[in-house]
């Protein structure tokens, strides 16, 4: 059987592409032909990533559509012969773009309008997560189910330390990470809130450290920046990094204190998955997706109240007890996420597919 994959963009080290490189391999190991086909390729992955424009994109047996936004596949795929399964990661609402950036607004209204038109046109529709698969039965896909994300927690944890940022983060100072896009549903606006509280009320010893692309909303993130010297904070205790590759980020990882994820808006969050593999006691507000990838692990909190995130911000750097317990119920969920669990989900897909 031919199992092949289309991304509209290859990257490496971002969640969807590490995931579908690793179902690939996934897919071969069980005796199955395996491509992936993309729009736009990285430099460096054009020995592992195929052209869209090559013809054996659509020769595929069974197709899997990874669909983030509008583009010339969703026509494509509608017409394919063999088995069409959408795996969707989801789309930020507009909402939270329009006072920074109304072209990235428009464009998520005109994904979904266009993912909405695959319904009819799909014989399997999977989420990566059931909140995913809700807003798909909500379109009016027909069949739907859940394929989780592959976490490469191992590029993590076998990458070497970075020891100029090693250096830097190893002084008096709590390093409380955030790793993902500067964007607006990110609510990078309550870190520094929270931050301010934390200050205040617990330590002044902090360093908020942003893990991620900081250029793809520039208002937004020059509203964040002007948040700090509005609430009369040192700026040197925000440190934003942009993208970094897997050794620097493996890096932050093991030099931070706490992960906290105060999000408004995500699909799965993987960070959440990352924190785990490196042993960071997570501090996350519950919204959309993110109690479900938790699945009880963590410290998750609802509604949104800044203060108390600071009094458990607090608690969980502080009580080695709460602390221990919280990363041991880490492990225990890590272990829903590993390769040896998602072996047979991929296993079940395929033969049904067949």
């Amino acid at each position: 059987m031919i199992v092949n994959q289309w991304t509209e963009a290859a990257h490496r080290g971002d969640a969807i592409g590490d995931h579908t490189r690793a179902f690939r391999d996934l897919v071969r190991s069980l005796g199955h032909e395996s491509e992936i086909y993309s729009l736009t390729i990285d430099p460096g992955l054009e020995d592992e990533i195929r052209p869209w424009s090559d013809p054996g994109a659509r020769q595929g047996d069974v197709t899997i559509f990874h669909f983030v936004t509008p583009s010339a596949m969703s026509g494509a795929f509608k017409t394919l012969p063999g088995a069409r399964v959408l795996q969707y990661h989801n789309i930020t609402p507009a909402h939270f773009f329009a006072p920074f950036a109304p072209e990235i607004a428009r464009l998520t209204i005109l994904a979904r309008r266009e993912l909405a038109t695959l319904a009819d046109r799909t014989d399997l529709a999977m989420g990566d997560s059931t909140y995913n698969r809700e807003e798909l039965d909500v379109l009016g896909f027909r069949h739907t189910g859940v394929m989780p994300i592959l976490v490469d927690t191992d590029r993590l944890i076998d990458a070497p330390p970075v020891e100029s940022i090693a250096r830097a983060l190893d002084d008096d100072l709590v390093n409380i990470l955030f790793v993902g896009r500067i964007a607006p549903n990110k609510k990078i606006e309550d870190h520094i809130k929270l931050a301010e509280l934390f200050k205040r009320y617990v330590d002044t010893d902090y360093r908020f450290i942003f893990v991620g692309r900081d250029d793809a909303v520039p208002r937004y993130g020059a509203a964040i920046r002007s948040l700090v010297r509005e609430l009369r904070m040192l700026p040197e205790r925000f440190l934003f990094t942009g993208a970094v590759p897997a050794d620097e980020l493996a890096t932050y990882y093991r030099h931070a204190h706490a992960y906290v994820s105060l999000s408004e808006h995500e699909g799965f969050c993987v960070p959440l998955v990352e924190s785990m593999a490196m042993e960071v006691p997570v501090l996350a507000f519950g919204c959309c997706a993110v109690p479900e990838t938790l699945g009880g692990a963590g410290v998750c909190f609802s509604p949104k109240d800044l203060e108390q995130a600071a009094e458990l911000l607090c608690d969980l750097i502080y009580d080695e007890t709460l602390r221990s317990a919280v990363l041991a119920g880490q492990r225990r969920r890590l272990a829903d996420f590993s390769y040896d669990r998602f072996v047979p989900q991929a296993q079940a897909l395929l033969e049904a597919l067949a």
